[in-house]
């Protein structure tokens, strides 16, 4: 049944739905299509929301720990070549989130991975989001112990619940908590910093001149090390693009503003986040000149000795710990938002059974408080060298698709798919490259390829996602790609310049209205069907 389009409105769960979704603009369409009777944000208001949510600390952590190690030039031109690289696998895939509306989990299902094949990386990336939470909340809990005298276990436990009242409701809430704390994060990240380099520009020298536990020389495997470990924020594009769904229709109109937008919120997250890992060095060797190495690594006690070059100690105190308190705020309301998202997909997915988005924003605090309590943060530098290997094979899988498959071999379909009776399960191409890729790289990374390939497993799993993702997609000639190329709705889903189309159309399982692109005609029902409904429904399904 087809819908005047000039007649919707968002629509909302009704009571008895045979699909058991939730209400849809609480759950922001967790695992569809976000529609543009939801999409009511400027593209400047969209994109200042996305940044908002990289105000996280754990950057100033990364960089003084690789910096410390490996000395200041190999830890810059180790952030500087992980930046490059996710800013080059971002970009597209923030284009293709942000122009069809979908986030990295739709995508991912099929640009080469299939429906079951993607539950695979929808774990990778919940599993960023936990460590990363933690993450945020250890630095928390540390300055509620320095400003307050909070025990660092009750200072975890805050710090994971704190979040929950703002994430439960989604990108209403996140849209006004990240655009009101913006300036204020800004002003008190970037003043003491700034104030530290005028007073004293020999601490700029000093921080370049730190040798670490190398010789002071550059050193291509030192360089690789810390690049590793500012790897494992790749899969921060996932993050971005659960916000850049929700971009405006491209228009003539909006076009520039538009592609600001995207490119600003989507790959340029870097550029600011590698800033960050360079400050984060230049304060450790900082502290360290000043009173030795203890507590170099943590941002509470690096913003601490910079403000205390401004004003006395208990200000400096003060607005260190209202620094640490809105930065972690900013960012964990985004972690636990995404890490839901990603948990809810591939639950959904395995058991046909929707349990709504809120059951796994608890799901993933909880994790994420056992993590901290287990003291996770002395151990940050292994894990995240670790995990890197997992999120590169992934992102530069999926980015390789995009750019390769689908524009110049053609091999895979231009427009994204992601319902269920339209994909394989499993499609060989981009599940058995991130496999190949993941399990090649950690083999490199524990020295089981030899001692010598060991600092090079980025590299490893960079190359071979490179290789093995065309490969396999020639050498299968892309036909596991689609099922069925007919979704049985004479209307076409997209417009010919590539928009998605806005005719509405009822679901005859749950009874709500749907946009063009997130139904389809059930063949069991031979009525029309959404997407959500042909994964939880068993009538739909075929």
């Amino acid at each position: 049944m087809t819908i005047d389009a000039s007649n919707s409105v968002p629509p909302t769960a009704q009571a008895g739905n045979s699909s058991s979704a939730a209400n849809e603009t609480l759950e922001d369409y967790t695992l569809r299509y976000a529609p543009r009777s939801f999409r009511r944000w400027s593209p400047a208001v969209v994109s200042i929301t996305a940044l908002g949510g990289i105000a996280y600390l754990a950057d100033f952590s990364i960089g003084a720990t690789i910096g410390l190690t490996n000395g200041s030039l190999n830890a810059l031109i180790g952030i500087a070549v992980a930046a490059l690289v996710i800013f080059l696998t971002g970009l597209p895939i923030a284009f293709y989130c942000a122009r069809y509306n979908i986030d990295l989990d739709l995508l991912t299902r099929g640009a080469g991975f299939g429906y079951f094949g993607s539950v695979l990386t929808s774990i990778i990336f919940a599993t960023f989001t936990f460590i990363f939470f933690a993450t945020e909340g250890s630095i928390m809990a540390q300055g509620l112990r320095i400003g307050l005298g909070i025990p660092l276990w009750a200072g975890y436990l805050l710090s994971t619940l704190i979040v929950i009242p703002l994430v439960i409701y989604g990108m209403k809430a996140l849209s006004k908590l990240q655009v009101w704390t913006t300036p204020v994060w800004l002003v008190l990240m970037v003043g003491p910093v700034a104030y530290l380099i005028y007073s004293q520009p020999k601490v700029v020298s000093d921080w370049l001149h730190y040798a670490g536990n190398s010789d002071g020389g550059i050193h291509f495997a030192n360089v690789m090390i810390a690049a590793g470990v500012a790897l494992s924020l790749m899969a921060q594009i996932g993050e971005q693009v659960d916000y850049l769904r929700f971009m405006p229709t491209r228009t003539a109109e909006n076009r520039r503003s538009w592609w600001v937008a995207v490119i600003a919120a989507g790959p340029g997250w870097v550029i600011l986040g590698a800033l960050k890992q360079a400050i984060g060095a230049l304060l450790a060797v900082y502290i360290v000149a000043e009173s030795g190495i203890a507590g170099a690594s943590e941002p509470i006690q690096q913003f601490i000795s910079a403000f205390s070059l401004l004003m006395p100690p208990w200000l400096a105190l003060t607005l260190a710990v209202i620094l640490v308190f809105i930065s972690q705020i900013k960012i964990n309301v985004t972690n636990a938002y995404s890490g839901s998202l990603a948990w809810t997909s591939a639950f959904t997915r395995i058991t046909g059974h929707y349990p709504g988005r809120l059951v796994f924003v608890l799901i993933n605090l909880a994790i994420a408080l056992t993590l901290m309590e287990a003291n996770m943060f002395e151990m940050l530098g292994n894990i995240l060298g670790f995990y890197s290997n997992c999120a590169v094979a992934w992102v530069v899988t999926v980015a390789t698709d995009i750019v390769i498959n689908k524009y110049l071999l053609k091999l895979s379909p231009l427009r994204p798919e992601y319902r269920r009776t339209m994909l394989y399960n499993i499609n060989p191409v981009g599940t058995l490259s991130f496999v190949l890729s993941a399990l090649l790289s950690i083999m490199a990374f524990f020295g089981l390829l030899g001692d010598t390939l060991a600092p090079y497993s980025p590299l490893v799993a960079i190359v071979m996602a490179l290789v093995a993702t065309p490969l396999l997609a020639i050498l299968t000639r892309g036909r596991f790609y689609l099922k069925r190329h007919d979704d049985g709705i004479a209307e076409p889903r997209f417009e010919p310049d590539g928009t998605p189309a806005a005719g509405i159309y009822r679901c005859a399982c749950c009874g709500v209205d749907y946009e063009r692109p997130d139904v389809l005609r059930s063949l069991a029902l031979d009525d029309v069907v959404c997407s959500l409904c042909m994964i939880t429904d068993s009538r739909a399904r075929r």
